[in-house]
């Protein structure tokens, strides 16, 4: 059997719609559940394998998009969200109650990613979501109890779905922090 990733993607990635245009997240609270409205597709989903972002029970790896935080609103008991680690560049908002992540976001407005709020459109039960990009930290999994011996099978699995793997982002997210500190440091200028 092929070893287990995420169970959004082991069953394989299902395309996203160009047309979606977004939908609502909720915790896993069985009553008052935090809700978030988000009006727009997301951009650079993919499995992120860091100890940091919310992962379903037995998963490896999360799966993690952003948006624009201008997209983003909390539409019911926002009073449940408190911040997990608040000396963290991503400010993660998890409800105090499921403990599940809603949203991430980040406050540091000289952060090569401050405008965009990361989210896990698994808690969304509308589809259409853009799919899975690339894996991401894909070597941080054994930082939170994967054996090392296993890294091949992981990468292996990850080739199987098409989703190429790095042990930090993607080139093109890590060109635009390498754009935005050559830019904010005078040495590229716009």
């Amino acid at each position: 059997m092929a070893i287990s990733l995420h169970p959004s993607i082991d069953s394989g990635i299902k395309p996203g719609s160009a047309s979606f245009a977004g939908g609502t997240l909720s915790c896993k609270c069985t009553s008052d559940p935090v809700k978030v409205s988000v009006a727009s597709q997301v951009a650079h989903n993919h499995a992120c394998g860091c100890t940091k972002c919310w992962k379903p029970a037995g998963a490896k790896f999360s799966v993690v998009a952003v948006v624009g935080r201008d997209k983003l609103s909390v539409t019911a008991n926002g009073d449940k969200l408190k911040v997990v680690d608040a000396t963290a560049a991503i400010q993660r908002n998890a409800c105090s109650g499921c403990g599940v992540h809603l949203f991430g976001r980040i406050e540091n407005q000289k952060h090569p990613f401050y405008g965009l709020d990361f989210i896990h459109v698994e808690l969304s039960p509308e589809s259409g979501w853009q799919e899975p990009q690339f894996a991401a930290f894909v070597s941080s999994t054994i930082e939170g109890g994967t054996n090392p011996a296993d890294m091949g099978a992981v990468r292996a699995r990850f080739a199987e779905l098409g989703l190429p793997t790095y042990d930090a982002l993607s080139p093109p997210l890590m060109d635009a922090i390498a754009t935005h500190v050559a830019k904010a440091s005078g040495v590229l200028h716009a």
